[in-house]
Protein backbone atom coordinates (compact mmCIF):
# COMPACT_ATOMS: atom_id res chain seq x y z
CA UNK A 1 0.00 0.00 0.00
CA UNK A 2 1.30 3.45 -0.89
CA UNK A 3 0.48 6.54 1.12
CA UNK A 4 -0.14 9.18 -1.54
CA UNK A 5 -3.71 9.66 -0.30
CA UNK A 6 -3.02 8.99 3.37
CA UNK A 7 -5.24 11.15 5.53
CA UNK A 8 -7.72 11.89 2.74
CA UNK A 9 -11.40 11.11 3.25
CA UNK A 10 -13.16 10.36 -0.03
CA UNK A 11 -16.78 9.42 -0.68
CA UNK A 12 -17.66 7.47 -3.83
CA UNK A 13 -21.26 7.72 -5.02
CA UNK A 14 -22.32 4.87 -7.29
CA UNK A 15 -19.62 2.64 -5.87
CA UNK A 16 -21.21 -0.62 -6.98
CA UNK A 17 -21.43 0.36 -10.65
CA UNK A 18 -19.08 -0.87 -13.36
CA UNK A 19 -16.18 1.41 -12.46
CA UNK A 20 -16.88 1.75 -8.75
CA UNK A 21 -15.00 -1.25 -7.32
CA UNK A 22 -11.81 -0.40 -9.22
CA UNK A 23 -11.98 3.22 -8.02
CA UNK A 24 -12.62 2.26 -4.40
CA UNK A 25 -9.80 -0.29 -4.53
CA UNK A 26 -7.34 2.21 -6.00
CA UNK A 27 -8.20 4.91 -3.45
CA UNK A 28 -7.87 2.44 -0.59
CA UNK A 29 -4.55 1.15 -1.94
CA UNK A 30 -3.27 4.73 -1.96
CA UNK A 31 -4.15 5.10 1.72
CA UNK A 32 -7.42 7.03 1.61
CA UNK A 33 -10.34 6.47 3.94
CA UNK A 34 -13.09 5.56 1.48
CA UNK A 35 -16.83 5.63 2.00
CA UNK A 36 -18.46 3.57 -0.74
CA UNK A 37 -22.07 4.61 -1.26
CA UNK A 38 -24.95 3.22 -3.29
CA UNK A 39 -28.57 2.18 -2.90
CA UNK A 40 -28.04 -1.61 -2.76
CA UNK A 41 -26.62 -2.97 0.49
CA UNK A 42 -25.78 -6.40 -0.90
CA UNK A 43 -23.83 -5.03 -3.85
CA UNK A 44 -22.06 -2.52 -1.62
CA UNK A 45 -21.05 -5.21 0.84
CA UNK A 46 -19.59 -7.22 -2.04
CA UNK A 47 -17.52 -4.22 -3.15
CA UNK A 48 -16.20 -3.55 0.33
CA UNK A 49 -15.39 -7.22 0.94
CA UNK A 50 -13.52 -7.48 -2.36
CA UNK A 51 -11.50 -4.33 -1.64
CA UNK A 52 -10.56 -5.47 1.86
CA UNK A 53 -9.44 -8.80 0.41
CA UNK A 54 -7.34 -7.12 -2.29
CA UNK A 55 -5.94 -4.34 -0.07
CA UNK A 56 -4.91 -5.53 3.42
CA UNK A 57 -5.59 -2.80 5.94
CA UNK A 58 -7.94 -0.93 3.61
CA UNK A 59 -9.99 1.76 5.34
CA UNK A 60 -13.26 1.37 3.50
CA UNK A 61 -16.86 1.29 4.65
CA UNK A 62 -20.24 0.92 2.94
CA UNK A 63 -23.03 3.47 3.18
CA UNK A 64 -26.49 2.90 1.73
CA UNK A 65 -27.77 6.26 0.47
CA UNK A 66 -30.78 7.25 -1.61
CA UNK A 67 -29.18 9.93 -3.77
CA UNK A 68 -32.62 11.10 -4.89
CA UNK A 69 -33.36 12.24 -1.34
CA UNK A 70 -31.63 15.63 -0.97
CA UNK A 71 -31.98 15.75 2.81
CA UNK A 72 -30.50 12.29 3.19
CA UNK A 73 -27.53 13.28 1.05
CA UNK A 74 -27.00 16.52 3.02
CA UNK A 75 -27.18 14.61 6.29
CA UNK A 76 -24.64 12.12 4.96
CA UNK A 77 -22.20 14.87 4.02
CA UNK A 78 -22.59 16.56 7.39
CA UNK A 79 -22.12 13.26 9.22
CA UNK A 80 -18.94 12.40 7.34
CA UNK A 81 -17.38 15.77 8.07
CA UNK A 82 -18.36 15.57 11.74
CA UNK A 83 -17.02 12.01 12.04
CA UNK A 84 -13.73 12.52 10.23
CA UNK A 85 -13.12 16.22 10.73
CA UNK A 86 -12.91 16.84 6.98
CA UNK A 87 -14.09 15.47 3.65
CA UNK A 88 -11.61 15.73 0.80
CA UNK A 89 -13.48 14.27 -2.12
CA UNK A 90 -16.77 13.21 -3.65
CA UNK A 91 -16.49 11.10 -6.79
CA UNK A 92 -19.81 10.88 -8.59
CA UNK A 93 -19.90 7.63 -10.57
CA UNK A 94 -23.66 7.26 -10.90
CA UNK A 95 -24.51 6.27 -14.46
CA UNK A 96 -27.27 4.99 -16.65
CA UNK A 97 -28.08 5.02 -20.35
CA UNK A 98 -31.26 5.20 -22.38
CA UNK A 99 -31.50 5.74 -26.10
CA UNK A 100 -33.32 4.90 -29.32
CA UNK A 101 -32.59 4.01 -32.94
CA UNK A 102 -33.86 7.31 -34.32
CA UNK A 103 -34.59 10.80 -33.01
CA UNK A 104 -38.33 10.38 -33.64
CA UNK A 105 -38.39 7.23 -31.50
CA UNK A 106 -36.94 9.05 -28.49
CA UNK A 107 -39.14 8.45 -25.46
CA UNK A 108 -39.71 11.23 -22.96
CA UNK A 109 -39.80 8.67 -20.17
CA UNK A 110 -36.18 7.91 -21.07
CA UNK A 111 -35.44 11.55 -20.33
CA UNK A 112 -37.37 11.30 -17.06
CA UNK A 113 -35.27 8.29 -16.02
CA UNK A 114 -31.98 10.01 -16.92
CA UNK A 115 -33.06 13.28 -15.35
CA UNK A 116 -33.45 11.52 -12.02
CA UNK A 117 -30.59 9.06 -12.18
CA UNK A 118 -27.97 11.22 -13.90
CA UNK A 119 -28.92 14.85 -13.25
CA UNK A 120 -30.73 14.85 -9.90
CA UNK A 121 -28.24 12.60 -8.14
CA UNK A 122 -25.35 14.84 -9.21
CA UNK A 123 -27.20 17.96 -8.15
CA UNK A 124 -27.76 16.48 -4.72
CA UNK A 125 -24.19 15.30 -4.12
CA UNK A 126 -22.64 18.55 -5.39
CA UNK A 127 -24.87 20.77 -3.27
CA UNK A 128 -24.46 18.61 -0.19
CA UNK A 129 -20.67 18.25 -0.33
CA UNK A 130 -19.62 21.65 -1.70
CA UNK A 131 -19.28 23.37 1.69
CA UNK A 132 -17.13 20.57 3.13
CA UNK A 133 -14.95 20.50 0.01
CA UNK A 134 -14.40 24.27 0.33
CA UNK A 135 -13.32 23.76 3.94
CA UNK A 136 -10.97 20.91 3.01
CA UNK A 137 -7.33 21.74 2.34
CA UNK A 138 -7.62 19.82 -0.94
CA UNK A 139 -11.24 19.23 -1.87
CA UNK A 140 -12.00 17.42 -5.10
CA UNK A 141 -15.30 16.75 -6.88
CA UNK A 142 -15.39 14.69 -10.06
CA UNK A 143 -18.07 13.36 -12.34
CA UNK A 144 -17.94 11.00 -15.31
CA UNK A 145 -19.46 12.43 -18.46
CA UNK A 146 -19.72 11.12 -22.00
CA UNK A 147 -18.28 12.10 -25.35
CA UNK A 148 -21.84 11.99 -26.63
CA UNK A 149 -22.61 15.16 -24.71
CA UNK A 150 -20.19 16.98 -27.02
CA UNK A 151 -21.41 15.35 -30.23
CA UNK A 152 -25.00 14.16 -29.74
CA UNK A 153 -26.39 11.49 -32.02
CA UNK A 154 -29.96 11.32 -33.33
CA UNK A 155 -30.92 8.48 -31.01
CA UNK A 156 -28.99 9.75 -28.02
CA UNK A 157 -30.88 12.99 -27.40
CA UNK A 158 -31.97 12.22 -23.84
CA UNK A 159 -28.61 10.85 -22.75
CA UNK A 160 -26.57 13.63 -24.35
CA UNK A 161 -28.85 16.29 -22.86
CA UNK A 162 -28.60 14.77 -19.39
CA UNK A 163 -24.82 14.57 -19.52
CA UNK A 164 -24.58 18.11 -20.89
CA UNK A 165 -26.71 19.32 -18.01
CA UNK A 166 -24.48 17.65 -15.44
CA UNK A 167 -21.39 19.13 -17.07
CA UNK A 168 -22.85 22.63 -16.89
CA UNK A 169 -23.82 22.08 -13.26
CA UNK A 170 -20.32 20.86 -12.40
CA UNK A 171 -18.73 23.85 -14.12
CA UNK A 172 -20.88 26.12 -11.97
CA UNK A 173 -19.57 24.28 -8.93
CA UNK A 174 -16.04 24.84 -10.23
CA UNK A 175 -16.74 28.56 -10.44
CA UNK A 176 -17.90 28.51 -6.82
CA UNK A 177 -14.55 27.04 -5.82
CA UNK A 178 -12.76 29.98 -7.47
CA UNK A 179 -14.83 32.41 -5.44
CA UNK A 180 -14.81 30.61 -2.08
CA UNK A 181 -11.13 29.75 -1.78
CA UNK A 182 -9.52 29.65 1.65
CA UNK A 183 -5.91 29.87 0.44
CA UNK A 184 -3.92 32.95 1.40
CA UNK A 185 -2.47 32.98 -2.11
CA UNK A 186 -5.91 33.51 -3.57
CA UNK A 187 -5.69 30.22 -5.46
CA UNK A 188 -8.53 27.73 -5.07
CA UNK A 189 -7.92 24.81 -2.75
CA UNK A 190 -10.85 22.83 -4.15
CA UNK A 191 -11.52 21.69 -7.69
CA UNK A 192 -14.35 20.19 -9.70
CA UNK A 193 -13.41 18.19 -12.79
CA UNK A 194 -15.23 16.36 -15.56
CA UNK A 195 -13.91 13.04 -16.89
CA UNK A 196 -15.09 12.34 -20.43
CA UNK A 197 -15.39 8.78 -21.73
CA UNK A 198 -17.12 6.96 -24.55
CA UNK A 199 -17.92 3.96 -22.36
CA UNK A 200 -16.20 1.82 -19.75
CA UNK A 201 -14.77 -1.65 -20.20
CA UNK A 202 -13.72 -4.11 -17.51
CA UNK A 203 -11.38 -7.13 -17.64
CA UNK A 204 -14.44 -9.34 -17.32
CA UNK A 205 -16.03 -7.76 -20.38
CA UNK A 206 -12.85 -8.32 -22.37
CA UNK A 207 -12.67 -11.94 -21.22
CA UNK A 208 -16.29 -12.56 -22.23
CA UNK A 209 -15.66 -11.16 -25.72
CA UNK A 210 -11.98 -11.71 -26.50
CA UNK A 211 -12.58 -10.91 -30.16
CA UNK A 212 -14.08 -7.48 -29.40
CA UNK A 213 -11.91 -4.38 -29.77
CA UNK A 214 -13.99 -1.98 -27.64
CA UNK A 215 -12.73 1.01 -29.66
CA UNK A 216 -12.53 4.21 -27.68
CA UNK A 217 -13.62 2.55 -24.44
CA UNK A 218 -11.87 3.44 -21.19
CA UNK A 219 -10.54 0.65 -19.00
CA UNK A 220 -11.86 0.88 -15.46
CA UNK A 221 -8.27 0.78 -14.18
CA UNK A 222 -7.50 3.92 -16.19
CA UNK A 223 -10.57 5.61 -14.77
CA UNK A 224 -9.42 4.71 -11.26
CA UNK A 225 -5.90 5.98 -11.92
CA UNK A 226 -7.19 9.31 -13.18
CA UNK A 227 -9.51 9.80 -10.23
CA UNK A 228 -6.85 8.88 -7.68
CA UNK A 229 -4.50 11.31 -9.43
CA UNK A 230 -6.79 14.30 -8.91
CA UNK A 231 -5.01 15.11 -5.66
CA UNK A 232 -1.63 15.13 -7.41
CA UNK A 233 -2.58 18.21 -9.43
CA UNK A 234 -2.98 21.78 -8.12
CA UNK A 235 -6.60 22.79 -7.71
CA UNK A 236 -6.12 25.88 -9.90
CA UNK A 237 -4.85 23.70 -12.75
CA UNK A 238 -7.61 21.11 -12.39
CA UNK A 239 -10.67 23.18 -11.55
CA UNK A 240 -13.27 23.33 -14.32
CA UNK A 241 -11.30 21.08 -16.64
CA UNK A 242 -12.50 18.33 -18.97
CA UNK A 243 -10.21 15.32 -18.67
CA UNK A 244 -10.64 13.29 -21.84
CA UNK A 245 -10.14 9.54 -21.47
CA UNK A 246 -11.22 8.83 -25.03
CA UNK A 247 -10.58 10.43 -28.40
CA UNK A 248 -12.21 13.81 -28.86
Amino acid sequence: MTASLAGKVVAVAGASGLGGPAVVRRLAADGATVIAADIDQQRLDAVVDSVKLAVPGAKVTAQVIDLLDPQEVHDWADHLEAEHGHVDGLLHLVGGWRGSKTFFETRIDDWDFLHDRVVRTLQHTSLAFQPALVRSASGRYAMVSAAGAHKPTAGGAAYAAAKAATEAWTLSMADSFKKETTAESGEPTAAAAILVIKALVSPEMRAEKPEAKFPGYTDIADLADTLAGLWDRPAAELNGQHLWLTAR
